[in-house]
């Protein structure tokens, strides 16, 4: 045949990247290990729109009338409540994944802005603590670095039973970020790869963890509050079941959300989405009575104040942050475009957590690589984010007539396809049709 009767095409279903993985995994015969989070194409918060008021709703002047964007957790069971400035916090990524410099940066930048940081796996770091006035410690299957000196110090506690990027599977610390001081943090052995547990070794069920969840109110004599960690798989009955056993906060991870290492089929197969995940759990809240009481903290792959805002309308009470957070205070800086490139990747691509070779000092263990970051620039960038963040949050709160960003609500929102609306549980736009439902 000539060029003029047939061309070539890239096959859908073994295009060029299915080829290249099909081809490494034969020349090593070892699964993909990756961070970053999912990369396929996914129903996100970008396909809701906010129906801004007009005639039938009256806007908020933005200049003259106030919107609140406070949240309070675990009041009328700790005796302390974490108190929240604004309704986005830094999620759980623990020392080890990132460096001492990170973790400070976090806290600072968090602190700055009147909202909290979360240890992460491994235990807790005098930078992120001496540095945030209001830390979350995590509770993980694999203890490491657990001990009850540290619940005592922290201002609230996250059992995490799964994250986004993994529902059903445990964390990875690859041996070359395993340097002395993580070692001796986890009780580990240096330069030994690391594969946390998938589950909480004593205790099976919800059942178990209502007993577990009193156990460590004890530790902390119920000053407190508790929260519950959930990947989203089925956060309907994950919910419920979160919240019969006595949570204060449940943490819903949608797939979009990042991990510093696990499998690529993890990210990219297991799991549902954000916007599929939050409809779910506060129905599962509705039914039992508490939503707004119990507060719901959604997370995976969040970036804007209309992201945030989308959230609290579809009935969260808080967002939580990771890979945005990493990406303000420096990752993927394009002013090492250059030394990411000679890893084989590029600036805004790189997603290699894992090898603790990131130039801009975030993902690393290693010295010299970590002293780039200056936590002070870091924080302060961070700070600036989480700003930006929160105004557009109220910005668009008042655009919908609100006083207080916890105001939004589903009415206000509506889809672009069809997908969505099914998920959302909003109208499809320009109809009152919301797929699967009698009407």
């Amino acid at each position: 045949m000539t060029s003029d009767t047939w061309h070539q095409r890239e096959s859908y279903s073994f295009d060029r990247n299915t080829i290249a993985e099909i081809r490494r995994a034969a020349n090593t015969g070892i699964y993909r290990i990756r961070g970053w989070g999912a990369k396929r194409v996914l129903p996100t918060l970008d396909d809701l729109v906010f129906l801004g008021a007009s005639m039938s709703r009256y806007p908020l002047e933005g200049y003259r009338e106030a919107c609140g964007t406070d949240v309070v957790i675990g009041n009328g069971r700790a005796e302390h409540p974490v108190h929240l400035d604004i309704p986005v916090t830094i999620a759980g990524m623990s020392f080890g994944s990132l460096s001492a410099q990170a973790k400070e940066a976090l806290g600072r930048g968090a602190s700055a802005v009147g909202t909290s940081t979360t240890t992460g796996d491994g235990g807790m770091t005098e930078e992120e603590r001496g540095h945030s006035t209001k830390l979350v410690y995590q509770y993980l299957p694999s203890r490491y670095g657990m001990n009850p000196d540290d619940l005592r110090r922290a201002d609230a506690i996250e059992v995490v039973v799964g994250q986004g990027a993994k529902p059903g599977g445990g964390g990875m610390l690859l041996g070359q970020k395993i340097t002395e001081r993580v070692a001796e943090m986890r009780t580990l052995p240096e330069g030994i790869d690391q594969r946390s547990a998938c589950r909480h070794p004593d205790w099976t069920g919800p059942d178990d963890l209502a007993i577990k969840i009193i156990e460590l109110r004890e530790i902390v004599d119920w000053r407190v509050p508790v929260y519950v960690k959930l990947g989203a798989a089925r956060p309907y009955y994950d919910t419920a079941l979160a919240v019969k056993a006595g949570a204060d906060a449940i943490v819903v991870d949608g797939m979009q959300g990042g991990t510093a290492a696990t499998q690529d089929v993890f990210i990219e197969h297991v799991g549902i989405p954000t916007l599929a995940a939050i409809p779910e759990a506060v129905r599962a809240l509705r039914e039992l009575g508490v939503h707004r009481e119990v507060k719901l903290i959604a997370a995976g792959g969040i970036r804007s104040g209309a992201d945030v805002a989308k959230a609290l309308a579809l009935g969260a009470d808080v967002v939580s942050i990771g890979t945005a957070a990493l990406i303000a205070i420096g990752d993927n800086d394009p002013g090492y475009d250059a030394e990411y490139r000679a890893l084989g990747s590029a600036a805004g691509f790189w997603e290699d957590y894992q090898d603790g070779t990131d130039p801009a000092g975030i993902t690393t263990q290693d010295p010299d690589l970590s002293a780039r970051l200056d936590p002070v620039i870091g924080g302060r960038r961070l700070a600036n984010y989480l700003q930006v963040l929160t105004l557009e949050t109220q910005t668009l709160a008042r655009a919908c007539g609100k006083s207080h960003v916890l105001n939004l609500e589903p009415e206000d929102l509506a889809a672009l396809t069809v997908e969505a609306a099914a998920m959302a549980g909003v109208p499809l736009a320009g109809t009152g049709w919301i797929p699967g439902t009698s009407s």
